[in-house]
């Protein structure tokens, strides 16, 4: 049993809906995705004595196999199949007038009546049926006393895109496939049919290859480096073992994929070439230019170069056999063979690769990977596959029969679609689940980035750039999970969902029926089944945001709050205490011309919604007073400009937010002009640490004073002590004056200057980000 609580779906809703007694209250439909046609009416269904279906065509009963099996798993009894629609509850019609996925569904109060054209339909329909139940079902406690109706309905329903997918990835870090089928479960839940299965990558390779059993042997491991940031791990020294990783034999493959094909999912394999493989050149590093060696990765190492080699006819013999191989497991029209981000800078010194431009009259390294490409789609095409890459294919010239899965922008699928090219829409933009979802203080590590949930709840993956016959081409879109930073069966749920609930509305409900404020109502009201089915779900729609702006002429600083759920009210404190019903109630923006600390938290129908908030605002003797640089901010991160580090407004730990100012390489050294002589007893200087953006804390921090802005006297040093392979942080810096009266103050807090050497980037310059300096 893959998970408990949702198998008790299906067993407690023919028990429940065998109870006619009970109170017959019509009950909220809270369906997600919202179907497309439905009509709710004043019948109210309860089941008799009778617990069985009539399938009118057996060519549909394959739609009801799940169904069947859950209630006999939890209810130890088997729903009857009979043959005479008369002594049925639930009978289900072939309707092939109905698209391929499509279903009706009717409650009345004589029974539930479903028609479709195939066995698909019929899943969703009931799918859409279970959903229907209330929440108590999911929960042991209710066993054996099951009063519920269900609501009168008519629904005539089929999605808008035949592609609604999700992508997992399990090299970064390995997910088991108990893991994998938990979430397939609940994609079926959400009417997903795509579960994309990212298997490969320098980090991991994690499917079993008969012919090649040192993919998994030496290409599924790496050396342990949990305990350090994604960003912050050195690769794997020649003393040192590799334990850490996983792979998928051959048997679990076909287990997971069995077990996606009965919830009418297809799984989609990812085999990445001709970059993102040096789990594979670690194994067999004969396919690569410079034959290695080659260890697997253990982190956010960049840039790599490790390539498969284009020039020797070996390495395609070596990846037709492995597609062999993973075509025998898959039965997906569709095999994803990545192609993005390939560094050819092995290619440019290969002597075999330069040679294959040559042979092939190729103008460049970009048209040797559009070589690669179109030789791997000629094999797949003769094995009636279809190739599927990421955007960087179109790079050189697309192969015939590609598809492209679009992430960089819509551009990529625009071009694709523009050429007659199928696209899958998966852009950075709405659909990267691997960014933050709320307010980036309260949230666990990620990518920089926010993808809110109303964010993806707004994705169309056709572009209102596409005209004409090119929109067609556009399957659909799906969520991309990247798991750099996502290590645990429950950080992988808390990342996927509810944006997943959202992205299924977004690919399944026609435009013009979607409404966000109504989709944010059922989506809450899902959250009790969503616990209850063990989904260890976000609520950071919930968190407060907060948004500052600073008065410079009356040093004032203007807060506002808001929150993405509608009819939530937020409740604040401005004294540091925790925030409750009776503290003051946001209504309108409002200002600070005092240090004070905020607490902001939501409530909804009377209890705390999500995550409390807590920023401090400081107004000191240097806010608002005229700076002057000695070493000009990068262009590239401004801030608010020359105010941006004396207007109290602090920033988070997205270093994109506008309130970071940024220095490249060089030093940040400026002047403070206090209008007047001024007492000097503490400096804090806020600083950011980011290791995967190349951010890196200061190496110290001095500060001097004077009286005439000439003659500077030094007054105070700090230095760093904080390791710089630490996690992303802010830290505030805090520098004892010696308590002398001056008008100017000098600062000069010094970069890193360059990445050290177990970074990624090492020996390039970094950046050094300062947000504010306080002046007490």
């Amino acid at each position: 049993m893959i998970h408990r609580n949702f198998f008790l779906l299906t067993g407690l809703l023919l028990t429940m809906l065998s109870c006619s007694s009970g109170s017959h209250q019509k009950r909220e439909i809270n369906l997600i995705p919202l179907p497309n046609q439905m009509v709710e009416t004043d019948a109210v269904f309860s089941f008799n004595q009778t617990r069985s279906i009539c399938v009118e065509q057996k060519e549909l009963l394959e739609g009801i196999e799940t169904f069947q099996e859950t209630i006999e798993q939890y209810s130890g009894e088997r729903l009857d199949i009979v043959i005479h629609k008369e002594q049925a509850s639930i009978v289900v019609s072939m309707q092939k007038e109905l698209p391929v996925e499509g279903y009706e569904l009717e409650i009345k109060k004589s029974g539930i009546s479903i028609g479709a054209s195939t066995p698909t339909g019929v899943f969703y329909a009931f799918q859409t049926l279970l959903q229907m139940c209330p929440t108590e079902v999911y929960t042991d406690s209710n066993v054996g006393r099951f009063k519920w109706p269900l609501p009168g309905v008519s629904i005539k329903d089929a999605p808008e895109f035949k592609w609604r997918g999700m992508m997992l990835d399990v090299s970064r870090h390995f997910f088991t496939k108990y893991e994998v089928m938990e979430l397939i479960d609940y994609l079926a839940y959400h009417k997903i049919n795509v579960f994309h299965w990212h298997l490969v990558d320098d980090q991991g390779w994690r499917i079993e290859i008969k012919k090649y059993p040192k993919l998994t042997e030496t290409g599924a491991w790496r050396v342990d480096r949990e305990h350090l940031p994604w960003n912050a791990r050195p690769k794997q020294k020649s003393d040192e073992k590799a334990s850490y990783g996983g792979f998928y034999t051959q048997q679990d493959i076909r287990e997971v994929v069995a077990y996606a094909q009965k919830r009418f999912i297809t799984v989609v394999p990812e085999i990445e070439m001709p970059g993102h493989t040096t789990s594979s050149l670690a194994a067999y590093p004969q396919f690569a230019c410079n034959e290695g060696p080659f260890t697997v990765i253990p982190g956010g190492i960049w840039p790599i170069t490790d390539i498969y080699c284009a020039g020797k006819d070996e390495t395609f013999s070596f990846l037709e056999d492995v597609l062999t191989e993973v075509m025998a497991l898959f039965p997906s029209k569709y095999i994803h063979i990545g192609g993005d981000e390939a560094n050819k800078a092995e290619w440019k010194k290969c002597k075999k690769c330069q040679a294959r431009i040559r042979k092939e009259h190729l103008k460049n390294e970009d048209e040797l990977q559009s070589y690669f490409i179109r030789r791997i789609e000629q094999f797949l095409s003769k094995n009636d596959r279809v190739l599927l890459g990421w955007d960087e294919i179109l790079e050189g010239g697309l192969a015939p029969g590609a598809t492209v899965m679009s992430w960089r922008g819509f551009n990529g699928g625009i071009e694709a679609a523009n050429s007659g090219h199928d696209v899958v829409m998966t852009p950075t933009s709405h659909c990267y689940l691997d960014y933050y979802q709320g307010p980036i203080d309260n949230e666990p590590e990620a990518f920089n980035g926010n993808i809110s949930v109303s964010k993806i709840y707004a994705f169309n993956p056709i572009p209102a750039e596409l005209k004409g016959a090119a929109k067609a081409h556009v399957l659909g879109g799906q969520g991309n999970l990247w798991t750099e930073h996502v290590a645990t069966k429950e950080h992988m749920q808390y990342m996927s969902f509810p944006r997943m609930s959202a992205l299924s509305e977004a690919l399944w409900t026609n435009s013009k029926n979607k409404d966000w404020e109504n989709f944010a109502m059922r989506l809450e009201n899902n959250f009790d089944t969503f616990k209850a089915m063990g989904i260890n779900f976000s609520e950071s729609m919930y968190t407060v945001k907060l948004d500052t702006d600073f008065d410079l002429d009356h040093n004032k600083v203007r807060i506002e709050l808001s929150t993405e759920a509608p009819g939530s009210q937020i409740y604040y404190t401005l004294d540091g205490k925790q925030p409750t019903q009776n503290s003051l109630k946001y209504e309108n923006p409002f200002e600070l011309d005092k240090t004070t600390e905020i607490k902001a938290i939501v409530y909804k129908n009377g209890s705390v919604r999500g995550k409390m908030i807590h920023k401090s605002y400081q107004i000191h003797k240097a806010t608002a007073k005229k700076v002057e640089y000695i070493q000009l901010y990068n262009e590239s991160y401004p801030g608010s400009g020359e105010s941006n580090l004396v207007n109290s407004l602090r920033g988070s730990r997205n270093h994109s937010d506008g309130k970071w100012q940024a220095f490249r390489g060089n030093d940040l050294e400026l002047i403070i002009d206090l209008n007047k002589h001024e007492s000097l007893n503490k400096m804090v200087v806020g600083c950011l640490h980011s290791t995967g953006t190349w951010i890196f804390l200061p190496n110290d921090i001095s500060v001097f004073a004077s009286d005439d802005k000439i003659n500077f006297r030094k007054i105070g040093y700090t230095k760093n002590s904080i390791p710089l392979t630490g996690e992303s942080q802010i830290v505030d810096y805090e520098v004892k004056l010696d308590g002398t009266t001056a008008r100017y103050v000098k600062v000069i807090v010094r970069n890193q200057s360059i990445a050290p050497q177990w970074h990624g980037a090492a020996g390039q310059d970094v950046w050094l980000f300062v947000d504010e300096i306080i002046l007490e």
